[in-house]
Formats: structure tokens, C-alpha cells, sequence
């Protein structure tokens, strides 16, 4: 019971994040980038702190380590995973599928970091190549021009890059960080201080509200990003984080494109290239192989190897 849980909480935090690159995609239309992202986790944070006053005896963090644990999730979960992901989206080369194929790269950065805060993660020389492989498949995706390295979408899909960088980061100290805080407590607060980081981004960029333009699409793109993608994605992600650990709960990120690629494609009428698809592949070989062990027992504790 307990893995058909973790299967079916895993599955729809795909879908929630996958289908979230297109709320992002289709709200940056009507909103300046960072401002856009802040808007988000303002409305978030107000709405996981009311949660979190209903659902636990204490809602605030208490105590150094507590207070850690909230101020790593709010700089590179929140606020520099959500302002890099969201500069990079608004580049036309980068459609909500390559955008969330390009973060499908964090279980690899997850790998790497993992060696230096969580010493019990070891990289075999199979898993090395798996790294190597799946950074090719990143430079596929990239498909950067040797001629013109700033064009053809390169810059913006290196910040996306980063983004998922940010996002490896953060879920490995996450992950190593010894406080006792409840999920909902540190992600609400991890929301509205990283709101608050964005928004003094998005100021020095001289994005302004002013520019900002209300209606139906863009206010349901933000509630969309808002309550589903960050209240419940985030709920789920971190309740998922505890019991499976950094690396396999990342794997989502290998899964959330087909779902991108196929909203983006029924709302948006966005197009697959081969290229999106040789990069996606690409990597999946990679994190085989890097996680072919952990990939192997659970397939066997499934019953699809008997």
C-alpha cells in the first residue's frame, strides 16, 4: 500500500508540475517574468501559512536550525529555482516541453550535489558515464550555435538550466538538514520569504506592477501556479522528499515533460521537435544508469522482474 502511495502521489506531482510549464508559459504574456513568479508565492505563501496555522499546533519556526532549513528552501527552491525558470520561459525557443525537459536535469545535478552534503550517496564509475550522458543530452536540447553562443534561445534555456541547478541544490540540503519542522510550517514560510527575494529582483530589474495585465487567462494561469502547482505540488514534493529521499523523488522531473509536452501541445499548440526528443532520451539513459541499482529493486519489489 505504502509504494502504490508513493506511485500515485508521484504520478500526479508529475502532472501538476509537468502541466504547470504551461500555466508559466501562458501567464508570462500578462505579466513581467519575476514580478510573475513573486505574484505566485505571494498568493501561495498566504495560502499554505493558512493551512499550516489549521493543520499544525505551531506554525511559525522555532530555533536556528529551523529557521536554516526555511531560509534554504526560500533562496534556492523558491526564489531562484521560480526567477531563472520563469526569464527563461519567456524566450520563444523555449516551449513549456523544453523548459521541463531541460529541468528533468536536476536528478543528475541532484546526484552531484548529494556527494557533498549527503555522504552516503556514492557515484559508481557506471553511474559517472550516466552523468556524462545525461549532460550530453542537456547539450542536445540546448542545441546551442558554436557560431552565435547568445542565439538561437541558448541563453535563456542555460537560465533554465540553472533553475533546475537552484532546485538540485536546495532539495539536497533540504533533504541533510536536521530540523524537526513540520512540511507545511517550513514550506509556507519558505514561500513568502522567497516571494520577498523575488519581488526585490524583480525591483532591481525595474519590473513594475503597472505592466501587469488582468484577465481571465492570467488570472487563472496564477491561481493555477498559485494553489495547485506550489500549495499542493510542493505539499506533495516535500512530503515525498522525506521518505524517498532527493534523488528518487527528483525522478519527477524525467516524468513531468511528457505531461508539459502534451498540455503545451493541446493548449498552446506547441510543437515536439526531434531534437526535444533525442534530449529527453538522452538523459533518461543517463539517470538509468546512474540509479540502475535503486531502479532495479523497486522494479522487483513491484513484481516486474518476479
Amino acid at each position: 500500500m505504502s509504494r502504490l502511495r508513493n506511485l500515485s502521489l508521484f504520478l500526479v506531482l508529475a502532472a501538476v508540475w509537468g502541466s504547470a510549464f504551461v500555466a508559466i508559459k501562458a501567464g508570462l504574456a500578462y505579466f513581467p517574468p519575476v514580478l510573475f513568479a513573486a505574484f505566485r508565492f505571494d498568493v501561495a505563501g498566504l495560502v499554505m501559512l493558512s493551512y499550516a496555522a489549521y493543520a499544525v499546533d505551531d506554525p511559525v519556526p522555532r530555533g536556528r536550525d529551523q529557521w536554516l532549513e526555511v531560509v534554504s528552501g526560500a533562496v534556492f527552491i523558491i526564489a531562484a529555482y521560480h526567477a531563472f525558470l520563469f526569464v527563461g520561459e519567456t524566450d520563444p525557443a523555449v516551449t513549456s516541453g523544453v523548459a521541463a525537459v531541460i529541468v528533468s536535469l536536476s536528478p543528475l545535478l541532484t546526484t552531484v550535489f548529494a556527494r557533498a552534503f549527503l555522504p552516503a550517496e556514492r557515484l559508481t564509475a557506471v553511474g559517472a558515464l550516466g552523468l556524462g550522458i545525461g549532460l550530453v543530452g542537456a547539450v542536445v536540447l540546448a542545441n546551442p550555435d558554436p557560431a552565435n553562443l547568445t542565439g538561437g534561445g541558448t541563453v535563456a534555456k542555460l537560465l533554465v538550466l540553472l533553475a533546475a541547478a537552484s532546485f538540485a541544490l536546495g532539495s539536497v540540503l533540504s533533504r541533510a538538514s536536521e530540523a524537526d519542522i513540520p512540511i507545511e510550517t517550513m514550506e509556507a514560510w519558505s514561500m513568502l520569504l522567497g516571494a520577498g527575494i523575488i519581488h526585490v529582483v524583480a525591483l532591481a530589474l525595474g519590473e513594475s506592477v503597472a505592466d501587469a495585465v488582468w484577465t481571465t487567462e492570467s488570472l487563472l494561469a496564477l491561481g493555477y501556479l498559485s494553489v495547485v502547482a506550489s500549495g499542493i505540488g510542493f505539499l506533495v514534493y516535500f512530503d515525498l522528499l522525506d521518505r524517498l529521499g532527493p534523488i528518487e523523488i527528483n525522478l519527477v522531473s524525467y516524468v513531468a515533460p511528457v505531461f508539459a509536452a502534451l498540455v503545451g501541445w493541446l493548449v498552446l499548440d506547441e510543437g515536439i521537435t526531434l531534437t526535444t526528443v533525442a534530449g529527453f532520451l538522452i538523459i533518461c539513459v543517463g539517470f538509468g544508469l546512474v540509479k540502475r541499482d535503486a531502479i532495479r529493486a523497486e522494479l522487483r519489489a513491484t513484481g516486474v522482474f518476479g
